[in-house]
Order: structure tokens, then sequence, then C-alpha cells
């Protein structure tokens, strides 16, 4: 039985935004919704939403959840928030009073990270949840309209959600992109009522690298129908939606563990939730064996930025970077060595360390380091141009990481559908030229 009402949590919930606000934090109102281990578990599955459209994956990923934690092989999330405005955060009932106060005092850093966060200036929080609301109507329409019917949607979001990853990365490219979208919808004056596209249209696409595939597709792809463009550009916009969280893991992760740190520091807890409240917060921030746990990384880094620069100069980071431009500007070697990180390679029956945070060797760590975080782990593929009608990409090799064969030619056959017609990936594999 729970050792807390929802008055109680009104309380604490007073006192935290009281102080956040004297400290100068700026958020979106939080909505609170308890549930159990379950209904988190299916929050999880759909990445938090309040609403959502169906999908098989969902349902595959809740299965996974539920039967790791049923086995005790993974715990689950204390908490559980989305950027809207307001921003809705789920709590779980079985949690202790003690650690929903914690879980909201991280929440507010969450929510002031998503307001003031310029990464994040273009999701339109305001609208999230109406368009996710909207986006799972007519999904669920199109399932239901016995001409189409959920096979053939269930093939149109495989397709569009393989190619979710290949979208703009950065604010401005994605609103400069929505623009130009409206302006072409605008100027839409060459659909036919079969939702085809005219060869005059067709032969004026842009003669420049297009980074926003799907948008691509759905402007240019012969052979559409209407609802299939909708549900590429459903996926799209989710995608739009879900990239600066991608990009700011780090940063958001150890701005909301720095908040919870130094709000739960100040409040008048009864002596009895010290202890497990510090248990809890190391649980959170410990650092991880092998790979680095972005709350662990964030939280360092934002104290030492106070410790050095002082409390404004977090504000201004919290503002302005994204996870590569904050670990750029802020990791010094002293805090690669405190941090112990080292690069290292997989080798047959061994794991070999290539470089230690010494003097020589740490900013080599670094740029390792870099070359993982946010997006960039993510390949960089384009719309070279199109030939004949095939759909020639490109993907845009970093010099170190070839693509995983298996999973590029499944893409590839996933762009077929969406396309209509023939595609190429140029690449490079073992340095050589390589055509998917």
């Amino acid at each position: 039985m729970s050792d807390w009402s929802l008055d109680d949590l009104q309380v604490w919930d007073d006192k935290i935004c009281e102080l956040a606000k004297s400290h100068g934090l700026d958020w979106y109102p939080i909505t609170y919704e308890t549930c159990d281990y379950f209904e988190m578990i299916g929050n999880m599955a759909y990445h938090g939403m309040p609403t959502h459209y169906g999908h098989w994956s969902y349902g595959k990923s809740f299965e996974v959840q539920h039967q790791r934690y049923q086995l005790g092989m993974t715990g689950l999330p204390y908490e559980l928030i989305i950027n809207s405005n307001p921003c809705i955060s789920y709590l779980m009932k079985e949690n202790a009073l003690y650690l929903q106060i914690l879980i909201m005092a991280h929440c507010v850093g969450h929510s002031d990270f998503f307001k003031m966060n310029r990464t994040f200036s273009f999701t339109r929080a305001d609208t999230v949840v109406p368009r996710m609301r909207n986006a799972k109507k007519r999904i669920k329409s199109y399932i239901e309209d016995p001409s189409i019917g959920i096979e053939k949607v269930e093939a149109m979001l495989d397709a569009a959600h393989a190619l979710s990853y290949q979208v703009p990365r950065y604010a401005q490219d994605i609103e400069d992109l929505r623009e130009k979208r409206n302006e072409w919808q605008k100027q839409n004056k060459y659909r036919l009522n079969n939702g085809e596209i005219t060869e005059r249209r067709f032969n004026q696409m842009p003669h420049e690298k297009e980074y926003d595939i799907l948008g691509f597709i759905s402007a240019y792809a012969r052979g559409l129908k209407d609802w299939q463009r909708d549900i590429i550009e459903i996926v799209r916009d989710e995608a739009y939606y879900f990239m600066p969280q991608i990009r700011t893991k780090i940063m958001n992760e150890g701005w909301a563990c720095f908040w919870h740190y130094k709000i739960l520091n100040e409040l008048n807890m009864p002596q009895e939730y010290h202890i497990p409240f510090l248990k809890s917060h190391n649980q959170v921030v410990r650092p991880h064996i092998g790979r680095i746990n972005p709350y662990h990384l964030g939280f360092h880094l934002f104290n030492k930025i106070e410790e050095r620069y002082g409390l404004n100069e977090c504000f201004l980071a919290r503002e302005v970077h994204n996870d590569e431009s904050f670990i750029r500007q802020y990791l010094t070697r002293e805090d690669c060595e405190e941090l112990n990180l080292f690069s290292y390679s997989d080798k047959p029956d061994m794991i070999e360390v290539t470089e230690v945070s010494d003097e020589s060797g740490w900013k080599h760590v670094k740029n390792i380091l870099l070359s993982q975080i946010g997006a960039n782990s993510i390949p960089v593929i384009c719309v070279d141009y199109v030939e004949d009608g095939t759909l020639i990409l490109h993907h845009e090799h970093d010099g170190k990481r070839d693509l995983e064969l298996n999973y590029a030619e499944k893409v590839i056959e996933h762009t077929k559908t969406l396309w209509k017609n023939d595609v190429k990936l140029m690449t490079m594999l073992d340095e050589a030229p390589y055509e998917i």
C-alpha cells in the first residue's frame, strides 16, 4: 500500500514549484497521472503518448518489456514525461512518497528543458497531443476503409518507420522545410483525383541533395494514393518531434538530475527520506560499465559548469546547446580523467583498450564520444538524384563505420514500397564504392 495520497503529492509539488521558481526555472505546466506497472509498460511501448496510432511493433515492444520485467531482467523507469504543453508525466503507484517527490522535481527540470532549449523550439509542444490524436483517427479510418484495410496500412507504416530517422536533425532545417512544404501545398495544382502526380511536377524536382527522405518521397513519388501520402506525413511529423530528444539525451537527463538533486537538498523533507533519496539518486546517476550513462555524464557536467563558471552559465548551456555542442564546449581533460573515460575495440576473445584519458589520449577519447552521441550514431543518407524514375540515395560515409548491409538492404526494400519504383543506395564498404 502506498504511503501517500494525491493530496500529499499536491503539497509537495507546490513546494517543489516554489523552489524551482526561486532558482529561475521556467517550465510548462505538468499534469501527473498515476499508473501501475502494467500501464507504465504500455506507456513506454507507445513512447509515453496519451494517444497514438496502433502498430504491431508497439505490441512487440510491450511484450518484450513485460516479459523482461516479470523475469526480473529489467526494472521500470521511475518516471515518464512527454514534451507537450502542458507536459504529461506518469507516476508509478508503487513508488514511495520520497520517490514521487524526487520524480516531480526531476520532471520540473525536464519540462524547463523542453520549453527553454533551442533544439526543441520547433516541436510545437502546444499542439502535439491534438496532432497525435488526429493522426490516430486518420490511421483508424484507413484501417476501417474496406478498400484499404489493416494489411495495406501496416505495410505503409512498416516502410515509413524504416526511414523515420532520415529527417533533418537541426531545428532551423525543420522549420525551413515546413515553410517549403506549406508553399508546395499552396501550389498543389498538379495532383490528380487518384492522388498521382503529373509528369510535369515530377520533372520539376529540386536538383540539390535532399536530407528529408520521407518529405521527398511524399512530394514526388508517383503512384501514391492520398491516404499513403498522409501516412508518410504522419510518421514524418512524429520523427520531427522525437529528433530533438535524440539529440539532447545527455543534457536533458543531466539537467533534470541536476535540479532534482538541488531542489531536494533544499526541501524540508522528513529525516527518514534523506537516505532513501540519496540511494535512488545515486542509482540513477551511477556510471555504467562499458557504456555511457547519460544521467551520469549530464549530471557531472552541469555540476562542473556551475563550479567553474557559475549557475548562469548552466542556464545558458541549457538554452543554446545540444549534446554534441555541449560535450565539445564543456568536457575537459579533467572531466575525462575523473569519469575514467577510455576508448576500446573488440578483438576475438578480448577487448583492447585503445586510448585512455591522459595528456596525449583524452582528446581522442572525447572525439570518439562525440561520434557516438546524439544523432551522430545514425547514418546520414540523402536523396542524391532521380534517374529514369530510379531514386538514387547517397550514404555520407564518416570514414569509420560501414553500413550494416542486412539492415540497409531491408531499408531499401521498404523505400521501394514508398517510392513505387527502383531505389539504389550508394555507399562505401571496406573503403571501396558499393551499391545496394
